[in-house]
């Protein structure tokens, strides 16, 4: 995908690795309309690089086609959407609040269904674009203690790669960005901070430059770390190994 030049929509861009992959897309080149929750944020962000802010809670019924619209009336087109807005939940199932799982269910899955699904007809139209899903290592392989946002990454990779074979032979490109551990305010903000020694957490601006690479090659997929291959290998060639090791070290919420 060529980024000089296109129009680029990034979710979640008034903080951590949105604004990241959002200052990293302007510098290759691209008109950047810059999503996000917080409006002084993405006014700072605007100033910065000269981004169209679209401030917007994607929790909000039709958030994703009123977001689509807002796009489309400031730039009369997107070329690339990188979906990165995510909100995360620490604890046991059984003692979240309904309203907190509704919400993950909102903003990491629906609502990029949704803007896809508006957004879809227009680059089918142009017959060029990309659409860079960034999901979670969570979602290849579960994690205790985030039951419900691992299955919203679970649902995001398989709704990309669904997608990806529906845009075989077109000129749409479909990437799944899967990170590990991103230094960002994300694990405070889902209410516990992030403890564990391994695997340790990358800087969002390294991870960042890895997103944008990737759109620009088209690559359909990416771990960051690339290690993080080999555990969900195991799970899908010695699955019984997998949950007894996952039981022991990763099954226990901390």
């Amino acid at each position: 995908m060529r980024i000089a030049g296109s129009v680029a929509l990034v979710t979640g861009a008034s903080s951590g690795l949105g604004r990241e992959v959002a200052l990293g897309l302007a510098g290759a080149g691209a008109r950047v309309l810059a999503h996000g929750r917080d409006t002084a944020a993405l006014d700072e962000l605007a100033g910065r690089i000269d981004a169209v802010p679209l401030p917007l809670d994607l929790a909000e019924p039709g958030a994703g086609p009123r977001l689509a619209e807002s796009a489309l009336q400031a730039a009369g087109r997107v070329d690339i959407v990188v979906h990165n807005a995510g909100q995360g939940w620490a604890g046991r199932f059984a003692d979240m609040p309904q309203d907190a799982a509704e919400r993950l269910l909102a903003v990491n899955l629906a609502a990029p269904v949704a803007l896809t699904r508006a957004l879809l007809p227009q680059l089918l139209a142009r017959g060029e674009g990309h659409l860079l899903f960034v999901t979670s290592i969570a979602g290849r392989m579960g994690v205790a203690g985030e039951a419900v946002y691992s299955a919203t990454k679970a649902g995001l990779d398989s709704f990309a790669e669904s997608l990806r074979f529906e845009l075989a032979g077109t000129r749409i490109g479909v990437g799944v960005f899967v990170p590990g551990v991103v230094q960002t305010a994300f694990f405070e903000r889902r209410g516990r901070p992030y403890d564990r020694r391994r695997p340790r957490p990358l800087p969002a601006g390294v991870v960042a430059g890895a997103v944008v690479r990737m759109i620009a090659s088209g690559r359909p997929e990416r771990y960051a770390p690339a290690w993080l291959r080999l555990p969900v290998a195991v799970r899908g060639t010695l699955p019984g190994m997998y949950r007894r090791l996952g039981s022991r070290f990763g099954g226990v919420a901390r």
